[in-house]
């Protein structure tokens, strides 16, 4: 077991939990050596996997997965602790690392007990990770549930304003998910398998079977996918997000929106739509009916905010939205958009966090009405708030532009007027993007300065730079190189898309 490299993903957070446990409150450069060893290993091992699945692929390696280990865990449901990545998983696995390494920095200063903060987010840390692994149903929603259950405390107790009830609010609407979810969990598990067959979680032995009656696909489907629709923040059930964002502390707002509501996106397109394909053919137009309003409620609501953070909030409701409007589309040119809308997003998402968390910090205002001439005050914040607002608009160069072009000319293949009439009406959220980022950037960062003690303020610190230039980087790296991206999940679709044709 401990020879895979995967397994490594999930002890490594435990590892350092009980590096943090050791410490306690008041050893606080013992708490940042933790996180820092902790965080880096985890961003080497990602990096290193990246590095070692294009090697296997270049050599001739086309399994459907790589890596892959199994070991029993509860023999009776036949249960296993199976564990396997294609290239999108070594993606989400890599931008994991990636923002958990950012978002340790991004909170070196934390306070009060900063030893159960970071507990809580490396915990949080292994659900994700966990979940990225694993390829048995049981062990994925096991681990889903440890992702979503440290939020509660994060936000309740490290979190701003209304802490309390957005907590609250997040937990039971994500706990309310679950319940679809498991439903359609276990709906997909007592139909696992053929006539006289071993019933199994194993997701590749699922679809191997293909032993879903397509009478129950359809409903199976809907369970799986509003069960991980929530997560992904789609309409109608997207209320938690703001309130939820807006009173994260950073390093929460940064794993949260950059990571954790991912896993509404690869939950959809892994579970819901490879292992009920009929049922994904036959009832993705209702998803992308709600997933388009998503995508267009979103932008306009950012566009009425005032509030730093809600306004990064709602924009992740469109970006997200996007995602699973893509996975819709149910074809590969959409889908590779929707990954690289994952990746782009996800680190868009938390350098706008990052930034919002530091500028809070020192002007202890996120109210865009009461600040103004950032770029005079702290011009380093300045430059990489509208480089991040450029990659959230889709400027050319970054990120956002790749992933939402791919999208766009993936979805307009489906050449009925039902589709493209949502992919226009989707298009048109880039102009209402546009709007609200030009207009926080001109009143933030461009606009004369609003307090005079502002004036006072100092720039971003060294951790902070680090902190910024690592997701800067990558948004850049995106950006101008795509094609290692698409080389690396190019065959992953592959046999989703052959149960979605062999559906039809």
């Amino acid at each position: 077991m401990f020879g895979n490299i995967l397994i490594w993903f999930v002890i490594v957070p435990v590892l350092m939990m009980l590096g943090l446990a050791c410490c306690g409150n008041s050893n606080m450069k013992g708490i940042r050596a933790v996180m820092v060893c902790g965080s880096t290993v985890l961003l080497a091992m990602a990096i290193w996997l990246v590095v070692d699945f294009l090697g296997l692929r270049a050599a001739g390696d086309t399994a459907e997965m790589l890596y892959m280990g199994s070991w029993v865990w509860y023999a009776p449901l036949n249960i296993h602790l199976a564990v396997g990545v294609d290239g999108i998983s070594v993606m989400m696995l890599l931008l994991s690392a990636i923002i958990v390494f950012a978002g340790t920095f991004a909170s070196w200063k934390i306070e009060p007990l900063p030893m159960n903060f970071f507990l809580w987010f490396c915990l949080l840390s292994t659900g994700v990770f966990g979940f990225f692994i694993s390829i048995d149903m049981f062990t994925m929603f096991m681990f889903y549930e440890v992702a979503l259950i440290p939020m509660y405390l994060l936000i309740g107790v490290w979190g701003t304003g209304r802490k309390e009830y957005s907590a609250m609010k997040l937990t039971l609407m994500l706990m309310g998910g679950s319940a679809f979810l498991m439903l359609g969990l276990l709906g997909i598990y007592w139909h696992s398998a053929p006539e006289g067959g071993q019933l199994t979680w194993n997701i590749l032995e699922i679809s191997h079977n293909n032993a879903i009656d397509p009478s129950w696909q359809n409903l199976l489907f809907c369970f799986t996918f509003v069960g991980f629709g929530v997560l992904g923040a789609m309409f109608p059930f997207h209320t938690w997000s703001p309130d939820g964002h807006a009173c994260a502390p950073t390093a929460v707002s940064m794993l949260h929106a950059g990571v954790l509501m991912k896993l509404g996106g690869y939950g959809c397109f892994r579970i819901a739509i490879f292992l009920c394909p009929q049922g994904a053919n036959e009832l993705a137009w209702i998803f992308i009916i709600l997933t388009g309003i998503s995508v267009v409620y979103g932008a306009f609501s950012a566009c009425v905010q005032t509030d730093l953070k809600y306004i990064n909030a709602y924009s992740s409701v469109s970006h997200c939205g996007m995602v699973l409007f893509a996975i819709l589309m149910l074809n590969t040119t959409a889908m590779t958009g929707g990954i690289l809308q994952m990746l782009s997003h996800g680190l868009m998402t938390a350098l706008f966090f990052a930034l919002i968390g530091m500028i809070y910090g020192r002007t202890h205002t996120r109210d865009i009405r009461q600040m103004g001439g950032l770029m005079k005050i702290m011009p380093y914040l300045g430059v990489c708030y509208m480089i991040a607002g450029f990659a959230s608009l889709g400027l050319p160069g970054m990120s956002g532009f790749v992933a939402e072009m791919t999208i766009f000319f993936g979805a307009f293949e489906n050449a009925n007027l039902f589709h493209r009439c949502f992919v226009i009406a989707a298009t048109c959220s880039i102009v209402i993007t546009a709007v609200y980022i030009l207009r926080v950037v001109g009143k933030l960062i461009l606009g004369p300065v609003q307090d005079e003690h502002h004036l006072t303020l100092t720039d971003a610190k060294w951790w902070e730079r680090l902190s910024t230039v690592t997701l800067i980087a990558c948004l850049a790296g995106i950006g101008f190189f795509p094609n290692w991206i698409n080389e690396i999940i190019r065959n992953s679709f592959a046999p989703i898309i052959s149960a979605i044709q062999s559906a039809i």
